[in-house]
């Protein structure tokens, strides 16, 4: 296909129109807001879908790109040069994730027609549809982006939409605070992105990726530094910081779960399928800056730290959406634990993975939310320990969340496997290599064990077992198929199968389908990181009404099961995922079970550990005390502290001595001013000069007064006088 303005916008430009149409329909036409959000997010997907088509079906290379540009603003001029350039950039991995973001908000959209139905007060339902809009068309920007600048941007205005969503509910206190803790924890990653930027940017001349490839291959990259450090490590670390604000990565991972206060439909787009993985697909845009500034260690350990950490938060949540939310920010450690490991293909596979099966856990939750009505308090019901036995009421819900479920636990034959595994096998493999790297491969092993455990916990709690809660059980209506409720929990479960990621239904290639030579490990075939010595020699193309590329069939890849390593080499890899891939199976399996002893057959008693561990299950609800580390600690210890002291430099010192005692020199000055006009210039001056004037007027006068007999007097007098002198 030819990529031109009208190939390409329409992406970004459907869902941006819709907001833009909507912001003036939304409170007085609802009903037509909500089809025009909709109808704009499934017309984006129609043009993704071409992209994908043409990308992936057409076999291109791991290294085929599209990269256009076009002048966003010039002002070159009086000897200066300065212009900045956009464009939009594809390759295998945008087109995946151009479908991904489309389709599952296409799918969100629908289900939020009947999650939101009731919320038409005032326009409510409509603004919902309003920011969904907006936000779709900053993701969709974000992924097309062919510069850091203008993924900023998009990132800025992502920030902006979680911050009204999640806040939706204003008249809730929660809400409101919850949305300010997403908005200002997510900033402090931000403020180091744009500094990462701003490092590249002084120094490279340039932030566009293929610009940043190209001085990494030249050399050039390496030659610079920022305050003292390689600029590699600098701008890295940096623009590294904006994944763990927005990817919600240990130590800023503390306002995901807060931000579950928003609606359900918003938690599944927002914060777990793009938003939060837009700081992951940032880090894979970037990983040859990670790599050249040898970061990967740390964002490995920050990986491991994230996914084990959150999983055992997890296990003590008894809030439906609570435990999402934990397992969206372990989930996400699994992803960054893949950038540090070099497992390039399977973190972004997990990146897909997770959000599709996540965003069918969150609508699976919002259709059991939804149902679940206390009628005394007219509240929905979101506490799994009043649930139990809603499998008989809810069998299209109970269905989906168990693929789901099973994907996240990491079973065979489902995607989480195939994309999990093979993180931990490369972290194995890592781990086996170098000894520093042992650590994060346990903890990722470790967080999948819980994963499986509190993820099993959650389905027996919420549908196995009796009602625990018989009135509130009772009050709960059969579910009923509905084409807006169920349809898209249904396609998404659907696609929770590992076949539709690899060419095996295992995913370790042991069970191959239909293609022995491995033509279905497209995922594996077509995404590789960045080789940039391939980025040297790259030539811009204009980003226009005409498709300027040459229309030279490409070399299509072909699927090459050692991945370019050695035989020996390639052996062991294969042999130590292969060890990997049981230990997985093992450990996902033992997590299902212990759920199951203590959930169902009741032989274990959770009560148990909560007692014998009683300071570490204190320490897990309180988050490990993260939140009163930065609110006791940082904020009204340190920030605090620190916002007196400057009040008191603004207002003792500055105002005082600087702006109030310049005011006293003022008015010094003005009291010598004022005595000086008077008495000089009014007084002496101005009023002195008229005096003499009278002065000189009376004596005039007097000596020219007109009469004869006076100027003899004066002429006798002067004739007197001169005799005289004689």
């Amino acid at each position: 296909m030819d990529y031109t303005i009208s190939t390409i916008a329409p992406i970004v430009l459907f869902p941006f129109f819709a907001f833009a149409i909507n912001s003036f329909l939304a409170r007085k036409a609802t009903k037509v807001a909500v089809f025009i959000s909709c109808a704009a997010i499934a017309l984006s997907s129609i043009w993704a879908i071409r992209i994908f088509k043409d990308f992936i079906f057409g076999n291109y290379n791991t290294d085929y790109y599209v990269h256009k540009v076009f002048t966003w603003f010039d002002l070159n001029g009086a000897g200066l040069e300065f212009n900045v350039d956009m464009g939009i950039y594809i390759d295998n991995m945008t087109a995946i994730m151009l479908l991904m973001v489309t389709v599952v908000a296409t799918l969100i959209h629908i289900f939020s027609t009947y999650y939101m139905k009731d919320d038409m007060n005032y326009g409510r339902n409509g603004r919902f549809f309003v920011y969904m809009s907006l936000f779709t068309s900053a993701m969709l920007g974000l992924v097309l982006s062919d510069n850091l600048f203008s993924v900023f941007i998009f990132w800025e205005l992502m920030g902006f939409c979680s911050y009204s969503l999640i806040g939706h509910y204003y008249e809730k206190e929660k809400a409101g605070d919850a949305n300010v803790k997403a908005f200002m924890t997510t900033r402090v990653g931000d403020v180091f992105f744009l500094l990462g930027i701003l490092a590249v940017w002084t120094n490279i001349g340039s932030v566009s990726f293929v610009d940043i490839y190209a001085a990494i291959a030249d050399g050039s990259f390496a030659t610079h530094a920022a305050l003292g450090i390689p600029l590699a490590t600098f701008a890295g670390l940096a623009i590294f910081m904006g994944t763990i604000g927005k990817s919600a990565q240990f130590p800023l991972q503390v306002w995901l779960p807060d931000a579950m206060n928003g609606p359900t439909p918003c938690s599944a787009l927002i914060h777990a399928a793009t938003m939060v993985a837009g700081g992951v697909y940032l880090s894979l845009r970037i990983y040859p800056i990670l790599e050249l500034g040898g970061l990967t260690t740390m964002v490995a350990y920050i990986g491991g730290i994230t996914a084990f950490g959150a999983a055992t938060i997890a296990l003590v949540q008894t809030d439906f959406k609570a435990v999402l939310a934990y397992s969206t920010i372990s989930q996400l450690g699994y992803m960054v634990l893949g950038v540090g490991v070099g497992s390039y293909n399977a973190a972004f596979m997990h990146l897909i993975t997770h959000a599709i099966f996540k965003a069918c856990l969150f609508l699976s939750a919002g259709s059991v939310i939804h149902s679940l009505h206390d009628h005394h308090t007219h509240e929905h019901v979101q506490e799994m320990p009043r649930m139990g036995g809603l499998r008989h009421k809810m069998k299209f819900t109970w269905f989906a969340m168990w693929c789901c479920t099973l994907a996240i636990a990491g079973i065979p034959f489902f995607s989480g496997f195939v994309s999990k595994d093979r993180i931990l096998g490369d972290a194995l493999i890592m781990a086996i290599d170098n000894k520093a790297m042992i650590i994060p491969a346990l903890l990722g092993f470790g967080g999948a064990l819980l994963t499986a455990f509190y993820m099993c916990r959650m389905m027996f709690l919420a549908f196995h077992g009796e009602p625990r809660d018989k009135d509130l059980y009772d009050h709960t209506h059969e579910e009923k198929f509905s084409w807006n409720r169920n349809l898209p929990l249904l396609i998404l479960a659907v696609f929770t199968l590992g076949v539709w990621f690899s060419g095996s239904l295992t995913g370790q290639k042991l069970i191959k389908v239909a293609s022995p030579e491995g033509k279905l490990e497209w995922f594996s075939t077509l995404v590789a990181k960045p080789e940039v010595s391939k980025f040297a020699d790259y030539k811009r193309e204009a980003f226009g009404g005409v498709d300027t590329r040459e229309k030279v069939a490409p070399v299509h890849s072909h699927y090459d099961p050692d991945h370019g390593l050695t035989e020996e080499r390639a052996h062991h890899v294969h042999h130590v995922h292969h060890i990997g891939a049981v230990v997985s199976i093992i450990i996902a399996f033992s997590g299902v079970f212990i759920a199951f002893m203590m959930y169902i057959k009741k032989s274990w008693n959770p009560g148990w550990w909560v007692s014998t561990f009683s300071g570490w299950y204190r320490a897990l609800q309180n988050k490990y005390y993260m939140d009163d580390l930065y609110i006791k600690g940082v904020i009204q210890k340190g920030l605090l502290p620190l916002n007196n002291f400057l009040a008191w430099l603004d207002m003792g010192v500055y105002d005082r001595f600087i702006v109030d005692g310049w005011a006293a020199v003022n008015r010094a000055l003005f009291t010598f001013s004022k005595w000086f006009d008077n008495l000089w210039v009014d007084t002496v001056m101005v009023d002195g000069t008229g005096a003499s004037v009278r002065l000189f007027n009376v004596i005039l006068r007097t000596l020219q007064s007109g009469k004869i007999q006076f100027y003899f007097i004066m002429i006798i007098v002067v004739l007197a006088g001169y005799i005289l002198a004689l």
